[in-house]
């Protein structure tokens, strides 16, 4: 789900990115700190021992004599933690606080500036050790003066700083995580317009995505657009040749129909009554594919409404003319207000293939019962005729397959409503009716099959 959702792993995506920034973040800022502790440890460090220095004095011989040192209470407790020494010709002074300890000699002390670095201390602790070589007096050898403190309340105040930061910068994760929430629906918002425009153009060959105020997806709707450009030539084309091979058909046909007159009046009766049924499956087909042609071509054309109960109602007064339609009784059950968006022939289209089908095998009696909502519109056509089984129900609407296999007609009644529903963007189902005959279900939603106008 994740990895096929552009909102979710854009939404990763800058969590992770905000995370890893943050956790960058957190380990420069504490070492930034404890850089910046070191800096002032060293400048109180170099204070010290400047004043170390300053009371320091020589005996002749060289050792050195240090009358007070710098005043920091440490100094004076011993394994306080803060610790100086003093060594010339051989001899050391040091703090109180070193008592019978002493500081480690370096091999090879600065001459020029106060050098700082970390060194192992007395009383087993980790020291930071301030040190410089002193030429105080050229007649006698150089001094090395060292200055030592406890590097663990160092440690401690760069743990509580990291501690507190981790904190913060979780904080600012949450935040930050929750405005990449609010960009990333702001980002995409657009593409919801997108997905309705698109709707449109699936509904109507004509319609076409509008100019987007947003730069980035101009080109994507530019592309649509050309795609459905080259869709509706396409169509068009193969609507065009369709139609022109339907009329094409339409003379030979008549032509064969003439012969097939000559032959029954020549006497060749059972070879015209195969032409008949020939010439007829053929001129049904015809007949089905100018309606789709028809349908397909008006399919796009917006605004179109059809009044349901009048074109209703003129199948039935066409019907009941004919020989079979004249012995039923037709029950039209719609009410007068109720329109649909679709082309006026294509509905004629549809409900004249369903009402013929019903007729032929109705026993006395069709129905047409028709109901709507606010985005939805229903109409059923039932008889009272046998029914087909319900294993059998699926075969019906499929284009060429007659479950009468001994009746006339070519098989197309259904299959050619169902074909036309699916092109207005309705949907078509069988079923049993309340009759006991056939029910044939259409129901449109929104889009181009939706109701408009409703009692």
């Amino acid at each position: 789900m994740i990895a096929r959702s552009l909102r979710w792993r854009l939404l990763l995506g800058a969590v992770a990115a905000i995370l890893a920034a943050l956790v960058v973040a957190w380990m420069l800022m504490a070492w930034l700190f404890e850089r910046h502790l070191e800096r002032r440890l060293q400048t109180e460090m170099t204070r010290d021992a400047l004043q170390l220095v300053a009371a320091v004095t020589r005996t002749p011989h060289g050792t050195p004599v240090v009358a007070a040192g710098p005043a920091d209470p440490r100094l004076q407790q011993p394994a306080g933690g803060y610790y100086w020494q003093v060594t010339a010709s051989g001899a050391s002074v040091g703090s109180r606080s070193l008592w019978d300890a002493a500081l480690d000699l370096p091999g090879n002390a600065p001459s020029t500036d106060w050098r700082l670095r970390h060194a192992a201390g007395p009383y087993q602790q980790r020291v930071v050790l301030l040190e410089r070589s002193l030429v105080v007096d050229t007649d006698l050898p150089p001094m090395l003066v060292q200055l030592a403190q406890d590097v663990h309340p160092l440690a401690t105040a760069r743990a509580e700083f990291a501690r507190e930061l981790g904190a913060f910068l979780l904080l600012l994760w949450l935040v930050l995580s929750a405005a990449a929430w609010v960009q990333v629906a702001l980002g995409l918002r657009p593409l919801r317009t997108i997905r309705s425009d698109l709707a449109a153009l699936r509904n109507s060959a004509r319609a076409r995505l509008p100019a987007s105020r947003i730069r980035e997806i101009q080109p994507l709707a530019d592309a649509i657009n050309a795609l459905a450009d080259a869709r509706e030539r396409d169509l068009k084309q193969a609507r065009g040749r369709a139609a022109d091979l339907a009329h094409g058909l339409k003379t030979p046909l008549a032509a064969l129909s003439a012969q097939s007159r000559r032959a029954r009046l020549a006497g060749a009766a059972d070879a015209a009554d195969g032409m008949d049924r020939a010439i007829a499956a053929m001129d049904s087909t015809i007949y089905a594919e100018l309606a789709r042609a028809r349908v397909a071509a008006a399919g796009s054309m917006p605004g179109a409404v059809a009044d349901v109960r009048a074109a209703i109602e003129r199948l039935v007064d066409v019907l009941e003319h004919t020989e079979r339609g004249g012995q039923l009784a037709f029950d039209i059950d719609v009410p007068a207000s109720l329109q649909l968006a679709i082309n006026p022939e294509n509905f004629s289209e549809i409900m004249g293939a369903v009402l013929e089908n019903a007729v032929v095998y109705a026993r006395r009696r069709v129905r047409v019962v028709g109901s709507a909502g606010p985005e939805w519109t229903r109409l059923v056509v039932e008889d009272d005729g046998p029914g087909i089984a319900g294993d059998q129900l699926r075969e019906a609407l499929v284009r060429g397959r007659r479950l009468d296999e001994y009746g006339s007609g070519s098989g197309l009644g259904l299959a050619i409503a169902r074909e036309l529903v699916d092109a207005s963007g309705g949907r078509i189902s069988l079923g049993e009716a309340a009759l006991g005959g056939l029910a044939v279900v259409f129901l449109w939603g929104t889009g181009a099959g939706a109701a408009v106008g409703r009692d």
